[in-house]
């Protein structure tokens, strides 16, 4: 049943039409959709790694957690990229009461 109507829809004959060229996207990709580069997403998101493909993602808000690269380059080698954080924050060490420098953890905060 299956094959048959692959091969139906194979041969049917589609209305012409111009394509748009590739480079030229018709419109901006949402959350989960896939790109290429951050200017293919919508305003609010970026273009990050998701296992072996790049998608839209949310760029990350204040408190949320974010990634600090110690050495350039290594941006690349994630599978799962985070956003950068949103313009006027700042990806930092988590401020904790306690001894300095117990948590690793980054989050996006204000200037």
């Amino acid at each position: 049943h299956g094959a048959t109507e692959l091969d139906e829809v194979g041969t049917e004959v589609l209305p012409r039409r111009t394509p748009a060229p590739a480079w030229l996207p018709t419109t901006k990709g949402e959350e989960g959709d896939f790109c290429l580069r951050s200017s293919d997403c919508a305003a609010g998101l970026c273009c990050a790694r998701h296992f072996w493909s790049k998608i839209c993602k949310p760029v990350l808000r204040e408190g949320q957690v974010c990634t600090r690269h110690r050495r350039k380059g290594t941006h690349g080698l994630e599978i799962f990229q985070r956003c950068q954080c949103a313009e006027g924050l700042a990806c930092r060490l988590q401020r904790e009461h306690g001894p300095p420098d117990t948590s690793r953890l980054h989050t996006c905060q204000r200037h």
